[in-house]
């Protein structure tokens, strides 16, 4: 097994690989528990590179998804992530769960408020597609492709997505239902609840695109004020999809986090909320230190103890 950075054909046997279905074992630091690099084929027929790790035993094992702010990056981040992101999963692997993190293309600014739900048909015996896929199109063609697996059992997959990852996963409910449940860790929603902007929103004068994340919106009144709220809840209408949604207090996005469980709630979906005082944004992903190690605060730990007991209450098996 090689240590991780860029594939060398060099030592690499082609005969043993299958280029419909690659997967390249690499060891984790400070791990016995290597991971899978593994290119999914999209809906479109492009890629996207995943990190799977499973713990000891043949499973089948309940499997989370992991999902960190907007896409693109391919391998190198899955890698890295994997390599220097990793004590929230070693935390999974340890209570039972196969745990793998992805990547998917780019976010495309509101391009999901403008485009619709991607539909596929035939033309002249091939392919033909309403649109272009989105990132979290990229994490439905994920999630049914580990679904296929040795050793994952394919009823019991989890998502836990974080910042834009966390926005997906409501993108995600709404329109697919093959994953059990759901955590949103500092969902920065607007887009889903079509945020109306406001004069502290910002337009990037070199690309011409507003910067909504720029607003201030830790009070939730003056979120819901904001939002187009008949837009929102037709959106989360569909959702059956137990979700987890994980605040943080000083977040300038709080007021979205909270609006998001509001209508939920609401609506009579299944939620669970919890707020977080916590400095650092994406801090539930624990990253290594200036010295090398994970050294995991009292906030991080209990909010990785929250979120796997929330998925224990959906996937772990109770025959």
């Amino acid at each position: 097994m090689r240590q991780s950075g860029a594939i060398d054909p060099s030592h690499i046997d082609p005969t043993h690989i299958d280029p419909s279905h690659v997967a390249i074992i690499e060891p984790v630091r400070d791990s016995a528990i290597p991971v899978q690099l593994i290119y999914v084929e999209m809906i479109d027929g492009v890629y996207a590179p995943i990190g799977l790790r499973t713990p000891p035993g043949d499973g089948p094992f309940p499997l989370i998804l992991f999902a960190a702010g907007n896409g693109g990056g391919g391998m190198a981040v899955v890698q890295d992530f994997t390599q220097n992101r990793s004590w929230t999963q070693e935390r999974f692997l340890a209570s039972g769960y196969a745990v793998a993190w992805l990547r998917y293309r780019a976010e495309v600014d509101y391009a999901y408020d403008r485009l619709g739900k991607l539909i596929e048909d035939r033309r002249q015996n091939r392919q033909l597609l309403s649109r272009g896929p989105l990132e979290y199109d990229d994490v439905i063609a994920i999630a049914e492709y580990v679904k296929t697996l040795p050793g994952i059992a394919a009823d019991r997959i989890g998502y836990m997505g974080m910042s834009h990852g966390g926005e997906m996963a409501f993108k995600i409910a709404s329109e697919y239902h093959g994953i059990r449940a759901m955590i949103a860790n500092e969902p920065a929603a607007h887009e889903f609840l079509r945020l109306k902007p406001d004069a502290t929103a910002h337009v990037n004068p070199s690309t011409g695109l507003l910067n909504v994340e720029r607003m201030l919106m830790r009070e939730p009144e003056k979120v819901r004020a904001r939002i187009t709220e008949d837009v929102a809840r037709q959106r989360m209408a569909p959702i059956e999809t137990p979700i987890f949604v994980q605040g943080r207090d000083t977040d300038e996005l709080q007021g979205i986090f909270r609006v998001c469980y509001d209508l939920l709630v609401e609506l009579g979906k299944p939620a669970q909320w919890s707020s977080y005082d916590h400095d650092l944004h994406g801090f539930v992903y624990v990253r290594r230190n200036e010295q090398g190690v994970y050294e995991p605060d009292a906030v991080q730990i209990r909010a990785v103890d929250d979120s796997i007991a929330f998925f224990d209450k959906y996937l772990k098996d109770s025959r």
